[in-house]
């Protein structure tokens, strides 16, 4: 029969980490023979994989959460991260404020993605070709959620998105040496080729679709796609919120003080 106290320590369990008055292990590691030894990247891997990535693994993983860093004020995130900052709240509520604008449509693009890409994988798995299966996973896809595919095309950034391509590279290489598949970055492409092909023009592969490629080959989840991003854009929403405060500002909003909304009378007026 358990007692109060079996049933207060049982409350919270976890394999992450183990903590006793003067002992730390995150997943079997003792702390002390990490800090020094171990990358940031390889910290990630650990703590949301429960083993230790090699160090190609972890130069792949790093590559990626150093391209999603940031994308300029005009990103949802920055800017919400931003105007936060003039309205005199703490750094911590400024990245809560940016992160947490990391949504469906702005941030969760690479989880949508990966799923698109883990989708077709099924299908060759099933016996199909590359090309037949990326078509009948692109109108399932458009069939949920639509027309526009998740990790293809950009609103800036046209034919090309420049950090695609370095990526893309990387994977490449990474798959010449072992490290990777390379599956998943052919199914990237095949998308990439299918979908401009449907259009009549290229389509930019963007940040989203590459980096879902790299979470892919690595072998990590399509949801944390999305956490893996949102580490990565954290980085940046750090660095533009402090930069505002540095700057000042009070209670800047969205637009300067002499452009207002235009104003719009309902129906029922």
């Amino acid at each position: 029969m358990s007692t109060d106290a079996d049933l207060v320590q049982n409350w919270w369990q976890t394999s992450i980490i183990d903590m006793a008055p003067g002992k730390i292990a995150f997943r079997g590691h003792p702390i002390e023979d990490l800090i020094g030894n171990i990358s940031f990247a390889q910290m990630i891997w650990l703590m949301t994989r429960g083993d230790m990535p090699t160090p190609d693994q972890a130069a792949l993983l790093e590559c990626a959460l150093v391209a999603g860093v940031d994308h300029g004020p005009q990103a949802p995130s920055i800017a919400a991260a931003r105007m936060a900052a003039t309205c005199g709240v703490g750094l911590n509520n400024v990245m809560a404020t940016g992160v947490n604008m990391l949504g469906d449509v702005h941030g969760g693009a690479g989880e949508q993605c990966a799923e698109l890409y883990l989708d077709i994988a099924a299908r060759m798995d099933a016996g199909e070709l590359l090309e037949p299966a990326t078509r009948a996973g692109l109108e399932a896809w458009r069939e949920t959620h639509g027309k526009i595919v998740s990790g293809f095309g950009h609103r800036f950034h046209k034919p090309v998105d420049p950090r695609a391509p370095r990526l893309m590279e990387i994977v490449r290489n990474a798959a010449e040496a072992g490290t990777v598949t390379g599956r998943f970055a052919k199914i990237g492409e095949a998308i990439q080729n299918e979908i401009g092909h449907q259009r009549g023009q290229p389509i930019a592969m963007n940040i989203d679709g590459a980096t879902a490629v790299i979470f892919c080959e690595l072998g990590f989840p399509a949801p944390l796609s999305r956490g893996l991003f949102c580490l990565s854009r954290s980085v940046g929403v750090l660095a533009h919120g402090w930069e505002q405060m540095q700057q000042g500002g009070r209670n800047k909003g969205p637009m300067p003080p002499q452009f207002l909304p235009t104003y719009r009378s309902s129906e029922n007026e």
